[in-house]
C-alpha cells in the first residue's frame, strides 16, 4: 500500500429521493421479516433513515425536548413525522410532541392510538426508546411492545448506492477540513484553537454537524507517563482539556462529522513541527503492513475472525505475547453509517465465537483503526473506511495523505 486508497467511490453521486425509497422499502420489507405492524422511533438518526428529517445540530437538551418522532406502518407508503420540519420530505406531518415530560408523552400516546388505530390495542410494534414519561402515562401499553434495535440494526447493515455516496462525501469533506487544521498545528497553539479552525472548515465544506467532540490528544512516549487505565491498556481518548501544544508533540487526531445524516470518521498521528523519529517511523511502517494483510482479508465471505487473524499475523514478530495490534477497549475494525460506530464489529469482546460466527457481506462499511505502540517511542493511530463490493472492497473518502510519516515505496 504506497498511499492513502483512493479508487471508484469518487464516482458515487447522492440522489436523495432514490435515498429516501429505498431505505423506507427496506424498513418495511424488514418489518415483515420481524412480524411487526408498526414502528416507533424516537432516536435522531433512527427519525432521519425512516422519513430523512435530520438530527439539528444543537446541545443535547435542547435536541431532546424538541425530538421529532417517526412513525412506520407495514402498509402506508409514507412515514409519519411528529414534529420536526417536514417542508420538502415525502411524509404524512403531524404536530409536534414533548414525550419526555409527561402532558408531552400524554399527547404522543393520543397521536399515536389515531395513527395506528387498532394497531395501538394488541397489534405488534417495535419501539426504539420509551421515555419515563411515556411509560408513567401508559403509552402504547395495550400493544405487544417488542425492541426495535434489531429491526434498525437490520436495515442499517447493508449500505445502498447513495448511503456509501453519503459516507464517501462525509469523509471527503472532513478531511479537507482536517488538512487545514494540520497546516495551524505549530508549536504554541491551543486544542481550542484548533477546534475552531475545523468547526469553521467544517461549515464552509457543507457539513450539517460535528458528531464528536474533535480530539487533538498529545501522547506521552511510556503508558506509565499518561493517564492510569484500569485495565493497564493505552488511555485514548481522554477528556479533552484545552492544551497547549510544544514542538515534537505526537498528536494522536479523531473527528467524525455529518453529512446528509451519515458519518465520517477520521483519525491520523501528527507530529508538532518536526518529521518522525527512526521508531516512530517504524510504528507507521507496522501499521501499513496490519493495514495491508486486513485489505488482502476483505472479501465477501470472510468471516470477522479471518480478517482479524490476517491482522495479527502481519504484526506477530512485534507482539511477542501475542498482543492484537488494536486497543482492546476498541475493535479492529466498526461500521459507520447513520451512528459514528454500528454494526459489523470485528475484534470486541464479545469474542472469538462472535467473530468466527459472523461474515463479510456486499454493502457493509467497515472503519478500519489498528494501533501500534512501542512503549518508550510512542505509537501510530489512523483509520480508513471502505465497503465491501461483490468481489472485494472500494475505499471511501480515501486520500488523505500520512504526513509527516513517509510511505516507503
Amino acid at each position: 500500500m504506497s498511499n492513502p486508497p483512493t479508487g471508484a467511490a469518487a464516482e458515487l453521486e447522492l440522489d436523495v429521493g432514490r435515498l429516501r425509497r429505498e431505505r423506507y422499502a427496506k424498513l418495511q420489507a424488514q418489518m415483515a421479516a420481524d412480524g411487526l405492524d408498526a414502528l416507533v422511533l424516537l432516536h435522531g438518526p433512527h427519525v432521519a433513515y425512516a422519513t430523512d428529517c435530520l438530527p439539528v445540530a444543537a446541545d443535547a437538551t435542547h435536541v431532546s425536548a424538541n425530538r421529532p418522532v417517526a412513525v412506520v406502518l407495514a402498509d402506508q407508503s409514507q412515514p409519519c413525522l411528529l414534529g420536526g420540519d417536514p417542508d420538502g420530505l415525502d411524509v404524512d406531518p403531524h404536530p409536534a410532541v414533548w414525550p419526555d415530560i409527561d402532558e408531552g408523552a400524554a399527547d404522543l400516546g393520543a397521536q399515536l392510538d389515531a395513527i395506528l388505530g387498532k394497531t395501538a390495542r394488541g397489534g405488534r410494534i417495535g419501539i426504539d426508546l420509551m421515555t419515563g414519561a411515556m411509560r408513567r402515562t401508559g403509552v402504547l401499553s395495550a400493544a405487544d411492545i417488542t425492541d426495535a434495535a434489531n429491526t434498525m440494526a437490520a436495515v442499517k447493515l447493508h449500505k445502498t448506492v447513495d448511503e456509501l455516496a453519503c459516507i464517501h462525501q462525509a469523509q471527503v469533506r472532513t478531511s479537507a477540513a482536517m488538512a487545514t487544521v494540520q497546516e495551524a498545528l505549530v508549536p504554541g497553539v491551543r486544542r481550542s484553537e484548533l477546534a475552531a479552525v475545523f468547526l469553521r472548515r467544517l461549515r464552509e465544506e457543507g457539513i450539517d454537524a460535528n458528531m464528536i467532540d474533535v480530539i487533538f490528544q498529545p501522547m506521552a512516549r511510556r503508558m506509565a507517563d499518561g493517564p492510569r487505565t484500569t485495565t493497564g491498556h493505552l488511555a485514548f481518548p481522554t477528556w479533552s482539556g484545552d492544551p497547549v501544544y510544544a514542538e515534537g508533540d505526537l498528536i494522536w487526531v479523531d473527528a467524525g462529522s455529518d453529512y446528509h445524516g451519515y458519518a465520517s470518521d477520521f483519525g491520523r498521528t501528527w507530529l508538532v513541527g518536526r518529521p518522525p523519529t527512526p521508531g516512530e517511523q517504524r510504528c507507521f511502517e507496522r501499521w501499513l503492513a496490519v493495514m495491508d494483510a486486513s485489505y488482502e482479508a476483505i472479501v465477501p465471505g470472510a468471516t470477522f475472525a479471518e480478517v482479524c487473524t490476517a491482522a495479527t499475523a502481519a504484526d506477530a514478530a512485534h507482539q511477542p505475547h501475542g498482543e492484537r495490534p488494536w486497543m482492546p477497549h476498541f475493535y479492529l475494525v466498526h461500521g459507520v453509517g447513520i451512528e459514528s460506530a454500528e454494526m459489523p464489529f470485528l475484534g470486541t469482546d464479545n469474542g472469538p465465537d462472535f467473530d468466527a460466527a459472523n461474515t463479510l457481506e456486499p454493502g457493509m462499511v467497515l472503519v478500519l483503526e489498528p494501533a501500534i505502540w512501542d512503549d518508550g517511542t510512542g505509537g501510530y493511530r489512523s483509520e480508513e473506511i471502505v465497503a465491501v463490493t461483490e468481489d472485494g472492497w472500494i475505499p471511501l473518502g480515501g486520500g488523505h495523505p500520512y504526513d509527516p510519516f513517509e510511505v516507503p515505496t
